[in-house]
């Protein structure tokens, strides 16, 4: 058995709990399937212990310096220390010292994701905002769809561990993995849905409508004629949303005109139904929960949304408002969520 790379997290715990029941090293080899010297490598060094890591002395920089690194982090957002070092002319300073140094005046963060938005979007927010201003959105239904895969939105997770704990282990996939295509709607205190798109498929024109058939008509049927001629149904830009086809379909149904909501474009930020999705995510990915199978995490987007309760849904719809002055406040420009 040859010798392989250096031992994992796991294995080096098995290592411990096999030697605290008494296990050999030769045993403990056998029982990882790794080279018994890689193991008997591990326990020597435990046993003499890890050498006190001598302090160096952080290289010093002056208050000129100083001044200029503030200024060229402000300038460069998002830059690595070393590129805003380098930018200030300031050479031979270790990473350490170089983190050091800009975390008393910067924090590492992500970029913001927001659509792009040029000058013709912003005016049709506005315009937008103008025509619903006095809408009763309490009789609008606002649809979208939502993937959910089984690692989670990044495949990935991060958050506090206590000292002296270990870090869970998380599934890496080579192959397989996967997700699930979510459709619901909202309006006013009621969830409607949550449905599942059928694997595989594709959502253009006809699919869309076929699922629409399937499912969203099951429920709009059992409506009263009032509430039906007083609904508005959202639908934003996407091209199987947006489409001839789509437009013409949901004409059949009698959402045309008025009934159906014109959309501005790249506005995520404007659809309340968006942060339904953020609830149920954080519910079913909370404590870095990972799914071995679809149906396993189609089963809990649909326990996830059975405990949104129609206060939460309500907060949402009437959360429109203040979302179209925001837009105009802002002259169509981005909201946030």
């Amino acid at each position: 058995m040859g010798q392989k790379k250096d031992l994992t997290g796991s294995e080096k715990s098995k290592i411990v709990r096999y030697l605290a029941e008494g296990c050999s090293s030769l045993k403990i080899a056998k029982l990882l399937k790794r080279d018994h010297r890689t193991i008997k490598r591990f326990i020597q060094n435990s046993q003499q212990g890890r050498k006190k890591r001598v302090e160096k002395p952080r290289r010093k920089i002056t208050a000129h310096e100083l001044r200029k690194v503030k200024r060229a982090a402000a300038k460069m957002p998002l830059a690595t220390s070393l590129a805003i070092f380098q930018s200030c002319n300031i050479t031979g300073v270790p990473k350490s010292t170089r983190c050091a140094i800009l975390r008393d005046m910067a924090k590492v963060r992500k970029a913001e994701r927001r659509p792009p938005l040029n000058k013709t979007h912003k005016l049709k927010c506005q315009d937008w905002a103008k025509k619903y201003l006095k809408t009763g959105f309490s009789k609008v239904l606002w649809t979208d769809e939502m993937r959910v895969s089984l690692d989670g939105p990044d495949g990935w997770a991060r958050g506090w561990i206590g000292k002296g704990q270990r870090a869970p282990v998380r599934l890496r996939r080579q192959q397989g993995g996967g997700g699930v295509l979510v459709w619901a709607g909202i309006i006013k205190d009621e969830l409607v849905g949550p449905f599942r798109v059928e694997d595989g498929v594709k959502l253009n024109s006809q699919s869309y409508c076929q699922f629409l058939e399937d499912t969203f008509k099951q429920w709009y049927r059992k409506k009263s004629a009032s509430f039906k001629k007083n609904m508005i149904s959202m639908q934003d830009n996407a091209p199987s949303h947006a489409s001839k086809y789509s437009t013409v379909w949901l004409a059949r149904k009698g959402i045309k005109e008025e009934k159906l909501m014109t959309w501005p474009p790249c506005s995520p930020d404007l659809d309340p139904i968006e942060n339904l999705w953020c609830i149920i995510k954080c519910e079913i990915y909370k404590e870095g929960k990972q799914y071995t199978s679809l149906n396993s995490v189609w089963e809990a987007v649909v326990a996830a949304a059975r405990n949104v309760d129609g206060e939460q849904i309500k907060t949402l719809t009437e959360s429109m408002d203040g979302r179209l002055l925001s837009v105009l406040a802002k002259k169509g420009g981005y909201i946030g969520r």
